[in-house]
C-alpha cells in the first residue's frame, strides 16, 4: 500500500509546512548557540527537535500546537540552560564536561584515556584523518566537549609526517 488517504497526504503537506516555518523561526529568534553542538547537552537537544518534528508530521494522535509547543519547552530549556551557564561556574559544571587531554608530546595516556573511554585505535584513527603518520608528530590530542577529538601538531612536523630513506629499525611504529 503506498497511502492510506489523499487527506493523511494533505495532512502531512500542511502540518509539515507549518511545522517547519515554525521551528525555523524560533530558532532564528533563539540564535545560533540553540543548535549548536559545543558538547552533549546540545547535541541532544538538536536530536530532540528532529525527532519532535518527525513526530508532528507523521503521528495524527500530536496535533499540531503540541509539536509546536514541544518545540518552545526544548528551545526554552536550552535557552535557560546556556543562559545560566554563562551567568553560574557551578551549573555550567554540572551540565557540561571538560575536554580531556589524551595523548601529550607524542605520548598516550592512558589513564585519560581509559577515564574518558577511548581506546588507542580510535586516537590513531583521528590522526590519520589529520594527516597525521607518527604519533610523534603530535603535541597533543583532545577529547572535546562534543566528542570529537582534535589534534595538535608539534611545530615542527611537516604536513606530510612519514619518514623517508630511513631505515625500517629506526622508525616509530605507525599508526595501524
Amino acid at each position: 500500500m503506498l497511502f492510506d488517504s489523499w487527506s493523511d497526504l494533505g495532512r502531512v503537506l500542511l502540518v509539515g509546512v507549518a511545522a517547519y516555518v515554525a521551528l525555523v523561526l524560533m530558532l532564528r529568534l533563539s540564535g545560533p548557540r540553540t543548535l549548536s553542538k559545543l558538547n552533549a547537552f546540545d547535541l541532544v537537544v538538536t536530536v530532540a527537535l528532529g525527532s519532535t518534528l518527525a513526530t508532528v508530521l507523521l503521528s495524527k494522535d500530536v496535533a499540531l500546537a503540541e509539536g509546536l509547543l514541544a518545540f518552545v519547552v526544548l528551545i526554552g530549556l536550552q535557552f535557560l540552560v546556556t543562559w545560566t551557564s554563562v551567568r553560574w561556574r557551578g551549573f555550567n559544571q554540572l551540565v557540561k564536561s571538560e575536554p580531556v587531554l589524551l595523548v601529550h608530546r607524542g605520548r598516550l595516556l592512558p589513564q585519560a584515556m581509559r577515564r574518558a573511554r577511548v581506546v588507542d585505535d580510535e586516537v590513531r584513527s583521528v590522526l590519520r584523518e589529520q594527516g597525521v603518520a607518527r604519533l610523534e608528530d603530535v603535541e597533543a590530542v583532545v577529547l572535546e566537549t562534543d566528542g570529537s577529538m582534535s589534534v595538535i601538531r608539534q611545530h615542527d612536523a611537516p604536513a606530510e609526517t612519514r619518514p623517508q630513506g630511513r631505515a625500517r629499525d629506526s622508525e616509530p611504529a605507525p599508526l595501524h
